[in-house]
């Protein structure tokens, strides 16, 4: 395939677009957000009304008619400015509407595609055990049949969006049987907010993401009709690993918007803080590590588009959406903590941006799975058994 990553002119447009806004909207608001710990429910709205949360969706259900690799534009330029936003987006997306636009039955895409494509309701995906995170397979969340009904008892931790004003619903991993060798069959079923018995928990005290809605969910004789069920019983575990392949794309974008985000910082800061009467910028040390922040940002990049335009072309992209996550995350790491050197003593303190995406910079190297499970799906793709 081709390795010219270079925007059409509608995906320029949308990447203007959304730089605009990240700048104009989010940048003035989110840092008294992300110190208070709130939800950021007023760029949202405007995020769903510009249709964001729309983008890969076919314009049936009130989507936009792109693709992941417009997603993947937005969720960078938002993250270029503050991360909390743009997992926001991206759980909402890739994790809260992605399953049920590609396994949902035709009801449940009417009933829930329009509303979350408008951004009006926030889907989240329940995956994630205190037992098993990357061990996806070790799921001991249960769902028995009842009748017409499907009886689930469990819990989940950190789950994103999952409990603000808006989340209409979580989908859910659950064990619905086993197969014959004993092993679990897992299968996805939705289960809407306020459903008796599912309880969310307070949000998390956090290290980063501050602004973003993470909580844990507890299930207890949560009774929901069989035709929730997403996909096919007993593939949920195979629709999950499909919806983590396209996740590690998304999370590849976010990471690499945060790694340019601290070359934008620090760039700005280089050139207006002065020490031994000039600035900073002008010692070849500080241009070096800006070089430097630069190249990885922009490598990273590449990795990403290259992933999306897989997908978008149906091609194979496990492994290259694998290597993206992987090095986007380690870079978003590396370049906040070199913005926090060139900043001194200013990047130790909140009120500056650095400061916010040093704080937010770490998770990027676990969620959606960790940089070791990552290093085992490249070499699985290489032909390494493990």
């Amino acid at each position: 395939m081709s390795l010219d990553h270079r925007l059409t002119p509608e995906h320029e447009e949308l990447r203007r677009t959304v730089e605009a806004f990240a700048h104009d909207v989010v940048a003035p608001k989110i840092g008294d957000l992300y110190e208070r710990h709130e939800f950021p429910y007023e760029i949202v709205r405007e995020m769903g009304r510009m249709g964001l949360f729309g983008l890969p969706f076919p314009e049936e259900y009130g989507g936009m008619g792109g693709d992941y690799l417009a997603l993947g534009i937005a969720l960078e330029e938002l993250a270029r400015v503050d991360s909390s936003v743009a997992i926001t987006l991206e759980a909402g997306v890739s994790l809260g509407a992605m399953p049920i636009h590609l396994f949902g039955t035709e009801e449940q895409k009417r009933e829930w595609l329009p509303r979350m494509c408008s951004g009006e309701v926030l889907g989240a995906f329940g995956l994630t055990e205190p037992d098993g995170g990357s061990d996806a397979g070790g799921t001991r969340t249960t769902a028995i049949r009842d009748g017409d009904e499907w009886v689930i008892n469990g819990s989940k931790c950190f789950i994103t969006n999952s409990g603000t004003d808006i989340t209409g619903l979580v989908t859910v991993t659950a064990v619905t049987g086993r197969k014959a060798d004993g092993r679990p069959e897992i299968s996805s079923i939705i289960v809407p907010s306020g459903t008796p018995g599912f309880t969310v928990a307070a949000p998390y005290s956090k290290v980063g993401w501050n602004s973003s809605d993470t909580r844990e969910l507890s299930f207890q004789d949560v009774r929901v009709p069989l035709a929730n069920l997403v996909g096919q019983e007993g593939r949920g575990y195979a629709q999950f690993l499909r919806i983590l392949d396209e996740g590690r794309i998304a999370i590849s974008a976010l990471a690499t918007g945060l790694a340019q985000g601290c070359v934008d910082e620090s760039v700005k800061y280089a050139k207006e803080r002065k020490a031994f009467g000039r600035p900073i910028g002008d010692n070849q040390a500080i241009q070096f590590k800006l070089a430097d922040m630069e190249m990885r940002a922009h490598m990273a990049r590449v990795g990403w588009r290259d992933a999306a335009s897989r997908l978008v072309a149906g091609e194979p992209f496990k492994k290259e959406a694998a290597i993206a996550k992987l090095y986007s995350s380690t870079v978003a790491v590396d370049n906040a903590r070199e913005a926090t050197q060139i900043h001194g003593g200013y990047g130790f303190m909140n009120e500056y941006p650095v400061a916010r995406m040093w704080r937010d910079s770490k998770i990027l190297e676990i969620g959606e799975g960790t940089s070791e499970v990552q290093r085992m799906l490249i070499a699985r793709e290489l032909g390494f058994a493990g």
